[in-house]
């Protein structure tokens, strides 16, 4: 029993020490013109900060959309944006969703190991049993829908007993639609060098993959209820 609140206590220290880095990682980078040019969505300032340094142009993206998955205060239009500026309409949009996917695992596997049990206390427990109860079809949706934060999803997600399976999977498609809309945004819809053919095609395609899912997923509820 002793043990027990003892590593109680540690994790809990652990947690303490875990915020207040990351708290002043963020208060030191708040301060500096690079971040303030992200703020502001000076495109240009960025491109002079960050240079032409292959590495540096992907970490430095990858941070920003950490950043994102997080707190959600760079909003997500920027920074897919930024990453179009740098690398072009298909190769930005594919960076942008390949580092969003790597950064909501990163914040649901935080909040689920680290932070789950103090979070519980302060999240409604009727969202937590919504993404319980419905999984991959609460990610998804979420994912598509512009109003719920980033953020809220990953959190939601590593409190509930959400299977991590569906969340990378409402992630993975959901974020792809979604990303693949706002990245038209920069470009223009109808530029040339955007195929509005493709674009339909896509959207077809996840929305039978998302209509298929449901069907399955249904059908298993009622076989499953009969069985009982």
């Amino acid at each position: 029993m002793k043990n027990r609140t003892i590593t109680r206590l540690l994790l809990n220290w652990r947690n303490v020490v875990f915020v207040l880095i990351i708290l002043g990682v963020f208060i030191f980078l708040k301060n500096t013109p690079l971040f303030e040019a992200i703020l502001k969505g000076d495109l240009q300032k960025i491109k002079t900060f960050v240079g032409n340094n292959r590495i540096s142009i992907l970490l430095f993206s990858t941070f920003i959309m950490i950043i994102q998955n997080s707190f959600t205060i760079i909003p997500l239009l920027l920074v897919i944006t930024i990453n179009i500026t740098f690398f072009g309409f298909l190769l930005g949009f594919l960076w942008s969703w390949l580092t969003s996917i790597l950064a909501a695992i990163l914040i649901f596997f935080l909040v689920r190991y680290l932070f789950q049990g103090w979070l519980l206390s302060k999240v409604d427990e009727k969202l937590v049993e919504k993404v319980e109860n419905k999984g991959f079809i609460y990610v998804f949706e979420a994912r598509i829908f512009p109003f719920i934060p980033t953020s809220l999803v990953n959190i939601l997600a590593g409190v509930s007993s959400i299977k991590f399976s569906s969340f990378l999977l409402g992630t993975l498609f959901g974020n792809f639609i979604y990303f693949f809309v706002l990245a038209l945004i920069p470009v223009g819809f109808l530029s040339s060098t955007v195929n509005e053919y493709i674009l339909g095609g896509i959207l077809l395609l996840c929305l039978i993959f998302y209509y298929v899912y449901s069907k399955k997923r249904a059908t298993r509820k009622v076989s499953s209820k009969m069985g009982e």
